[in-house]
């Protein structure tokens, strides 16, 4: 075994092959190693997330060391069959890399027996392992920010459907409009490791896979989006210990200014709030409140059903029956939170009101219409804390930021000069950036070695680096899988400040410590 840093709070177990990575996990998830939060299991390698208030990275590799794999995987002993209309914009291009026309690699995709190897990226993406040797194809150069769900694609030895639209580097071959992920199904995922999988050729049109809407609420305190601006959504502080399922914690992607918000109008620090990303939102209330925003620094004015206009100052704020609070553009920063009062009526997904925006799993992000049922201030367990929200120092365009990393897991992948060019060069970020990846531009990272990267777990503030050598940092809402590799990763503590990077925004990456294995 190689044991590899991941992060500050993650390293990453590097195994043989697939059956060995299979038994190590079914023999971790029994062990309970004290101090290990959460195991992601992949193609050849396990990574493991861990307290380091509890156990320190040579403590938990020492551990780790000493976990014999179990003599056999647990498998699941279900068999699913899946209709696909065989339309995908890369069929004819990797019919052409494997050498046998489109006609013949869909009867073979079809012919052949698939079998969920493990589950990530994720919730209901499994990845699917063939008995026909022909699939073997490489990943995209570049990926897709947007692959439609029920996309089926191919990635080296895997075969897998994407559950909901989202970015990714599968080549596409076809369409499903099967459920591959349903929170009100036991279990909500339709494939688990251990699965058997078919194909079978469709002619008839597919209806889209689409999530759920937030349903019409008629309270007597609510609040109503007159205008959601570039985004709106509902964040608290995630939904940690479900990995395994394939769903990632994702969370307010500024966590300080979450719990900021809420001290400020007597809330439990964990409360949800909206997250606004981008300013130029407008939203309606109906009975009274005590509001209180932090993060990003935003112009935003109440107005109020009387017909005043009042700027609405630092500090919790109160608002009436009728008013409306408007955003308008935001300086420092990108995402501003909004904490009300005693917080939202909303039905928890997974014990949590966290909108996934790359998984679908939560409250979908809010359109111009949509209405939220409010507690009522009565319902926050603290007094409001009358004194300013304090302002902290934001990233805007044109500055600087530094960024302490880790180096790792697949630093060797990439040659000196990229890595002299990571960590002395200032990197862009894009406007091609939201919630689950923020796209970096400079100099393109150049790697050592050639080849696919079998799937492997990824953290939060990953740098991953396509073909391309354009680093994509990872946010909250990340896959929890990918088969690029990741030169390093943001720690813990600067992960607030990577959600506020607006565009136009530099950052820096400041290295603690050489690469080495563990």
């Amino acid at each position: 075994m190689r044991f590899l840093p991941v992060s500050d709070t993650a390293v990453m177990v590097e195994l043989r092959d697939l059956d060995e990575t299979t038994r190590l996990f079914t023999a971790l998830t029994a062990a309970d190693l004290p101090g290990v939060r959460e195991v992601v299991p992949a193609a050849r390698t396990i990574l493991v997330v861990f307290d380091p208030r509890r156990v320190t990275p040579a403590e938990l590799v020492e551990r780790l060391r000493a976990v014999e794999p179990a003599a056999r995987a647990a498998g699941a002993g279900r068999s699913v069959t899946l209709d696909v209309r065989y339309d995908g914009q890369d069929l004819a291009e990797v019919a052409g890399l494997l050498g046998v026309s489109a006609e013949e690699l869909v009867r073979r995709h079809q012919a052949a027996t698939w079998t969920v190897a493990f589950t990530g990226y994720a919730p209901g993406f499994g990845y699917l392992v063939g008995d026909d040797e022909l699939f073997d194809v490489p990943r995209r150069s570049s990926p897709r920010t947007r692959i439609p769900a029920g996309s089926v694609g191919l990635a080296g030895r895997f075969s897998g459907v994407y559950p909901r639209e989202s970015p990714g580097g599968w080549q596409l071959i076809g369409r499903t409009d099967a459920a591959m992920w349903d929170i009100d199904r036991d279990p909500p995922a339709l494939l688990a490791p251990g699965t058997t999988v078919r194909f079978t050729r469709v002619e008839r049109e597919l209806v889209p896979v689409r999530g759920p809407r937030p349903a019409p609420v008629a309270s007597q305190s609510s609040v109503e989006v007159v205008s959601p601006g570039i985004q709106l959504v509902l964040q608290d502080l995630g939904r940690p210990g479900h990995l395994g399922e394939g769903v990632a914690a994702s969370g307010a992607a500024d966590r300080a200014a979450l719990r900021a918000a809420n001290r400020a109008v007597g809330n439990a620090p964990g409360t949800a709030v909206l997250e606004l990303a981008g300013g130029g939102a407008a939203l309606r209330f109906t009975g009274a409140g005590v509001l209180a925003l932090a993060g990003a620094s935003v112009a935003a004015e109440l107005r109020t059903a009387g017909g005043g206009r009042l700027p609405v100052l630092p500090g919790p704020f109160a608002v009436e029956d009728g008013d409306e609070l408007r955003f308008g553009a935001q300086s420092d920063g990108l995402r501003t939170v909004v904490a009300v009062r005693g917080g939202f009526d909303v039905p928890a997904a997974l014990a949590s009101l966290a909108t996934d925006t790359l998984s679908g799993v939560g409250p979908s992000p809010l359109r111009a219409g949509d209405r939220l049922a409010l507690h009522g201030p009565a319902a926050a367990p603290h007094a409001v804390d009358p004194s300013p929200v304090a302002a902290a120092d934001l990233p805007r365009a044109g500055r600087t930021v530094d960024l302490d990393v880790v180096l790792g897991p697949r630093t060797d992948w990439f040659t000196p000069a990229a890595l002299e060019a990571l960590t002395t060069r200032e990197w862009e970020v894009t406007p091609r950036s939201d919630r689950v990846g923020i796209r970096l531009a400079g100099t393109p990272l150049e790697r050592s070695r050639d080849g696919e990267l079998p799937s492997e777990g990824a953290v939060t503030g990953a740098i991953q680096v396509p073909p391309d050598g354009q680093p994509v940092l990872f946010g909250p809402d990340h896959p929890l899988t990918g088969g690029y590799p990741v030169i390093g990763a943001v720690v813990d503590a600067h992960l607030d400040l990577v959600g506020q990077l607006p565009p136009g925004a530099r950052v820096r990456f400041h290295p603690r410590a050489p690469f080495t294995d563990l």
